[in-house]
């Protein structure tokens, strides 16, 4: 009699747990002879899956994303007025003009910033340069009449750090409450659509469901082979090890009784101690369904 075969749903991955039940959903809406016998727990599932999508969207693109790139964007630009500045400075015929535009260049340079950096990388960067802008070379940059501008690249990229920050607590957020419990929803919908299907094989005969069952339990061989995160040994045991040793029960302090038939010359033989077989692990792959 064929079943469909128990997978640990909570095992996998959130990308990969997505797709699996998404993957059920479709291959038993297209089978027809399945479809109408589930009708409940196809929509069950369908609607479940809809809030774990909504969520998993929710957790990849933040409300504060698009708050992020155009801070990015203003403080780039002001960046680049910076440098633009410079250069014109640099053209002046007053010597202290340029002396300073040099001063200012030099420590920009010491920096290396590029706008294209990676975001954090950038926001870090730019911290230091405008210490130094704030206590090396704050008359340079008063002499030049950029303090304003500092001050306004400074501004936007404090934003940036809080911005970030907020981000990052509320994508935690998202993950640790709302998506298990959304996993948790899918997870109890799938498990009733395949109880239904093994239930009605049992009662019915396997061969309407065969070839469903058959895509199923090739699916999730797949996954259990490369998705299932498995759990991970402790690093003092490895495989077959026993923590019972062959003489472990026979104390050091024991005297030889009398009767003894061994002598203590007696060669002992390889097999005198019961040599404990390697347990057999469960596959760790397999939960209830």
């Amino acid at each position: 009699m064929k079943q469909i075969q128990k997978i640990s749903l909570e095992r996998l991955a959130n990308g990969a747990h997505f797709l699996f039940l998404t993957n059920a959903h479709k291959r038993a809406t297209a089978n027809a002879g399945v479809k109408d016998k589930v009708v409940n727990e196809l929509h069950a599932l369908e609607m479940a899956l809809k809030e774990e999508d909504r969520i998993l969207a929710t957790s990849q693109k933040s409300p504060l994303s698009d708050e992020i790139k155009n801070a990015d964007r203003q403080r780039d630009k002001i960046y680049r007025g910076i440098e633009k500045a410079l250069n014109a400075f640099m053209l002046f015929p007053n010597e202290e003009t340029v002396n300073a535009a040099k001063e200012v260049k030099r420590i920009m340079k010491a920096h290396n910033i590029k706008t294209s950096m990676q975001l954090d990388r950038e926001t870090g960067m730019l911290l230091n340069l405008i210490g130094d802008f704030e206590n090396k070379c704050q008359a340079e940059i008063a002499k030049l009449g950029l303090t304003t501008t500092v001050v306004e690249l400074k501004t936007v990229n404090n934003k940036l750090i809080g911005v970030t920050e907020d981000r990052l607590k509320g994508s935690i957020a998202v993950i640790v409450g709302d998506l298990k419990r959304a996993r948790n929803q899918s997870d109890e919908a799938y498990r009733a659509l395949v109880l239904k299907i093994n239930a009605l094989a049992v009662v019915e005969g396997d061969a309407p469901y065969a070839q469903f069952i058959d895509l199923m339990n090739a699916e999730i061989k797949h996954y259990k082979e490369d998705a299932v995160i498995h759990k991970k040994k402790k690093d003092n045991e490895k495989p077959g090890d026993d923590k019972k040793k062959p003489g472990d029960d026979k104390k050091p302090s024991d005297p030889k009784k009398p009767n003894d038939p061994k002598k203590p010359s007696d060669p002992k033989k390889p097999d005198d101690g019961k040599t404990p077989k390697p347990g057999r692990e469960e596959d760790p792959g397999e939960d209830q369904v």
